[in-house]
C-alpha cells in the first residue's frame, strides 16, 4: 500500500469515530452557539500553537458565522517563533490576561480547542472563561489528555473545564501512519478532525438558526464579485465586537 493510501485510511477511520461517537455532543455544541447568535451574542475561539489553525477555520471565514471572534497572540500561535511558543502556552498565568483583554460580554460562547489538552493557556482560557459564567466547548483527544501525566500545576485538563467536550478521536501522539522499518509513526490527524468537528457545529448552529426563523448571519466568500458587498453589513454589525477584524 502506498504511504498515501495508510494516511487516507487513516485519516477516514479518525472521521468516522468522531460520526459514530460525537453527534450527539456537536448537537449541543452547536445549540449553545446558535442560542448566542440568536441572542446577539459572539462565539470566542481559542487554540494554541498547531490549534491555532483550527480557531482560524471559522473566523472571518465563507459559509462561516460572522460573529466568530479569533482570540489570538503572536507568541501563542505558532505561527512565529515556533519553539517559543511551545513553551508560551505553558506558561502559568496566561489565561485571564487573554480572557480580560479580549472583553467578552454576558451570553457569549467559548471554543477552546487544544490537542492534548494539557497545556495552560487552553486549560485557563477555558477556566476564566466559565468562572464568569460563558459556555465552554473544547475540542480535544480525550485519549491523548488521559493517556499521560498532567502539566498544570493544579493537575486539570482542558476537559475538565468545557460544558461540551468534543473529542477529535486521535491517537496517542497525534499520528496515525507507520512506516516499515521507521521506528516513529507519522501523519497527524488533529488539524484534519479539529476541521471536521468545528465545521459540523457552525453547519449545525444554521440550521437551529433557520428552524426557528432566524436568518444565520453568515459570510459568503469575498472572492465573489459581490462578496464585499454582501458581508458589508455583517461586518458593519459585529465590527464593535470582534477584536481581531
Amino acid at each position: 500500500m502506498k504511504g498515501y493510501e495508510c494516511y487516507f485510511d487513516g485519516v477516514e477511520a479518525v472521521l468516522g469515530k468522531i460520526r459514530n461517537t460525537q453527534a450527539a455532543n456537536v448537537e449541543k455544541a452547536a445549540k449553545y452557539v446558535s442560542d448566542a447568535i440568536a441572542a446577539d451574542r459572539v462565539v470566542h475561539v481559542f487554540g494554541a500553537g498547531h490549534s491555532n489553525l483550527i480557531a482560524e477555520e471559522i473566523f472571518y471565514r465563507a459559509g462561516c458565522p460572522a460573529p466568530v471572534n479569533h482570540v489570538v497572540d503572536i507568541s501563542l500561535s505558532g505561527g512565529v517563533g515556533v519553539t517559543k511558543s511551545e513553551f508560551m502556552e505553558r506558561l502559568e498565568g496566561i489565561g485571564p490576561v487573554l480572557y480580560n483583554h479580549i472583553r467578552p460580554a454576558a451570553g457569549d460562547v467559548f471554543i477552546v480547542i487544544s490537542n492534548s489538552g494539557r497545556n495552560a493557556a487552553p486549560i485557563e482560557m477555558a477556566r476564566e472563561a466559565r468562572s464568569h459564567g460563558h459556555p465552554v466547548i473544547a475540542i480535544t483527544s480525550i485519549g491523548y489528555s488521559r493517556n499521560q501525566k498532567y502539566r498544570h500545576s493544579s493537575g486539570e485538563l482542558l476537559l475538565d473545564h468545557a460544558d461540551v467536550v468534543l473529542d477529535n478521536c486521535g491517537n496517542f501522539g497525534d499520528v496515525c501512519v507507520d512506516v516499515p522499518g521507521f521506528n516513529r509513526r507519522i501523519g497527524p490527524t488533529s488539524g484534519v478532525a479539529g476541521a471536521y468537528i468545528i465545521h459540523s457545529v457552525m453547519v449545525q448552529a444554521a440550521f437551529n438558526l433557520q428552524e426557528n426563523g432566524i436568518e444565520p448571519p453568515v459570510f459568503v466568500s469575498g472572492n465573489r464579485d459581490d462578496g464585499r458587498k454582501l458581508n458589508q453589513s455583517l461586518i458593519d454589525r459585529y465590527w464593535a465586537r470582534i477584536r481581531n477584524w
